[in-house]
């Protein structure tokens, strides 16, 4: 293993590498919200039902989540920068694929390609903060790092808004191209070269976790659709036994696991996964029923469906940097435990509240209220979780908290797909198989009231889910950098087994 630098020593100027690298984050960000806004014109033009619609989702989260559990440690073995402009390639190249996607199979195969790309990003935007930043300053580079998801936020709907409405959903996949070959030069000029040291890969436990989480989420999204025969059962059931063997292969395997164990002997870390976890459920199980709410009943274009959550976009752009500076000086739980609460009180509010008659003004309050919440959540989360471990496990530790969140928002994603079509029919039987036309309507006036009522119950199913991290996050500890002088202790170092030990 080579040598240790500090970060200092990695870069002069970390602050521009960090906006490059906030570059792909963007991108991956936008990506996700322009296709929520633009899925009922997509389920028109690929004739296709509520089921693949969410499997346009499904199909990006999963192949986004399984490859974080070595994506992380090909940044540490083979440097994080040539990584992520890897990633860079194949998201883009697979934005192409999904403009000129014409069937639903197609698309649903482009969008796993990018989930591969976005899983190639993600964990190294994170290890490079740590690696770059210094502890006591990485609060305020994850609270940059929180305004780029809130600007991304705005910038999403209203652009994927404007594409569909103007020039056919297809465009909000072709825009990624100039935005990734912009990414590609930044990151050439401005993001640091990083050492690098090796590192064994565990495929075993790649196919035991591809294969465990695909069964799972098979399962429990086409279970409507397939009428919870025995066999899919039987397919959730195998796919809890093969994680559960996942976990248990990770315990014994005795060269470097694809999740070290021993990062989860920080408490603070281990909490933050159940946080983070939680929050990528509620994340991705709300946007498919409020789009399709907003459209399909309220009769709202894409452009104006996007509108309706520009301030919660904004008011997450405004607070993330201030949130990010207080969180350097103040107890995580006392910002994390009651921005969930309020993120899981908001979308309650808005499932409750979703019905044909209920004025625009009103559905804004609680979408403004997550965009408060979000600010305390997604920054604050990322940077408690890694914040105190070593910089020689910040791949591993990158890797493992963001497949958490991945795991959480596919899981939230088929879930809540599986709850759509159960509440469509019983509301309005056979609606939840049937096929769009070729063009987005709003509903007959007969049929809004059953089609809201099935959008607004499934958004309890995310509201009790961001429970979870309201509870995980009451029992969080000072970060070590608050908890004043300490005793002197042996310098921590990290092998090729990925456990920490003291040298």
């Amino acid at each position: 293993m080579t040598t240790g630098t500090s970060p200092a020593q990695v870069t002069k100027n970390p602050w521009a590498a960090l906006l490059a690298l906030c570059v792909g984050f963007f991108m991956i960000l936008v990506d996700m919200t322009i296709v929520a806004v633009a899925q009922p014109q997509i389920q028109a033009a690929l004739h296709t039902d509520v089921n693949g619609i969410v499997w346009v989702t499904s199909a990006y989260l999963l192949t986004y989540a399984v490859p974080l559990l070595i994506t992380g440690r090909l940044g540490d073995k083979f440097g994080p920068k040539k990584v992520y402009q890897l990633g860079l390639i194949v998201f883009t190249i697979a934005s192409v694929w999904c403009g000129f996607s014409t069937t639903i199979g197609m698309l649903i195969a482009a969008r796993a390609l990018q989930g591969v790309g976005a899983a190639l990003i993600t964990p190294q935007t994170m290890a490079l903060i740590t690696r770059i930043f210094p502890p006591e300053k990485r609060g305020a580079a994850m609270g940059v790092w929180g305004t780029v998801a809130g600007v991304a936020t705005l910038v999403g709907p209203l652009l994927g808004g404007i594409l569909t409405d103007s020039f056919g959903w297809e465009w909000i996949f072709f825009v990624n191209l100039p935005v990734g070959i912009v990414g590609l030069v930044l990151a050439h000029m401005l993001v640091p070269d990083v050492e690098t040291h090796d590192h064994q890969f565990d495929w075993l436990g790649v196919v035991l976790s591809a294969v465990g989480l695909s069964a799972l989420v098979f399962g429990i999204q086409d279970g409507e659709k397939y009428d919870w025969n025995g066999w899919i059962w039987a397919l959730i059931g195998v796919g809890l036994i093969l994680l559960g063997l996942f976990i248990f292969w990770q315990s014994r395997i005795k060269r470097e696991p694809l999740v070290p164990l021993s990062l989860f002997r920080d408490r603070n870390f281990s909490l933050s996964n159940i946080g983070i976890a939680s929050m990528g459920f509620a994340m991705s199980g709300i946007m498919i029923p409020a789009m399709f709410f907003l459209q399909l009943v309220g009769g709202m274009s894409p452009t104006r469906s996007a509108l309706v959550m520009v301030p919660m976009a904004v008011l997450t752009g405004i607070l993330a940097p201030i949130v990010g500076r207080v969180l350097d000086k103040v107890h995580p739980r006392l910002i994390l435990a009651p921005s969930l609460l309020l993120m899981a009180i908001s979308v309650a509010w808005l499932g409750v509240i979703a019905q044909p008659e209920t004025p625009v003004w009103q559905l804004i309050i609680p979408m403004s209220l997550m965009g408060v919440a979000s600010a305390g959540i997604w920054a604050p989360l990322a940077a408690t979780a890694t914040r105190n471990l070593p910089w020689q496990q910040a791949g591993a530790g990158a890797g493992v908290y963001n497949t958490t969140r991945m795991i959480g928002s596919v899981l939230g994603s088929a879930a809540v797909g599986a709850l759509m079509q159960t509440r469509l029919a019983a509301e309005l039987p056979g609606m939840a198989s049937q096929e769009q036309g070729s063009h987005v309507e709003q509903l007959p006036e007969f049929v809004r009231d059953g089609f809201a009522t099935a959008m607004g119950q499934t958004l309890f199913l995310p509201a009790v889910a961001l429970l979870f991290g309201v509870v995980a996050t009451l029992f969080l500890v000072k970060p070590a950098h608050q908890a004043g002088p300490a005793a002197p202790v042996p310098a921590a170092d990290a092998t090729a087994d990925g456990q920490v030990h003291t040298v």
